[in-house]
């Protein structure tokens, strides 16, 4: 089996709901949702670079970085901040560009929040805990 490891945010709902910021398996990282928490007055472009600073340190902490993101899921409350949005997302990924998916909802938690990301991580190189050779039983 491979190991899992689950990365907190330090939000006191983690527990609560059963959740984390981010969870390793193998070399795979997973970030959830991600919301601009602290931004809350910022436009979208704030709020998208508030939501970046939290996913570099929780990939961080996975052992992963930007340059490792192979998808990403943008959630919009306002289909106006595309723009704003992808430019921000465009300054970190540009060059990697990962599979990514914008959408425009109806509301998140927080009704100040116009956005929130995802992101999923593939760390090169590095092998994924030894299994067994032999086939999985479906």
């Amino acid at each position: 089996m491979m190991a899992r490891t689950n990365i907190s945010g330090g939000s006191p709902f983690e527990p609560i709901i059963g959740f984390s910021r981010a969870v390793r398996v193998g070399n795979l990282v997973f970030l959830a949702g991600t919301a601009p928490g602290g931004a809350e007055s910022e436009d979208a472009e704030g709020q998208t670079r508030r939501i970046f600073a939290v996913a570099e340190k929780a990939l961080a902490e996975a052992g992963a970085s930007f340059k490792d993101v192979v998808r990403t899921r943008m959630f919009l409350t306002h289909v106006e901040d595309w723009e704003a949005v992808g430019r921000v997302h465009g300054e970190f990924f540009s060059a990697i560009r990962p599979a990514a998916t914008m959408v425009v909802v109806a509301e998140l938690l927080n009704p100040a929040w116009r956005v929130e990301i995802e992101m999923d991580a593939l760390i090169p190189g590095e092998a994924p805990d030894a299994q067994s050779s032999s086939p999985p039983d479906w």
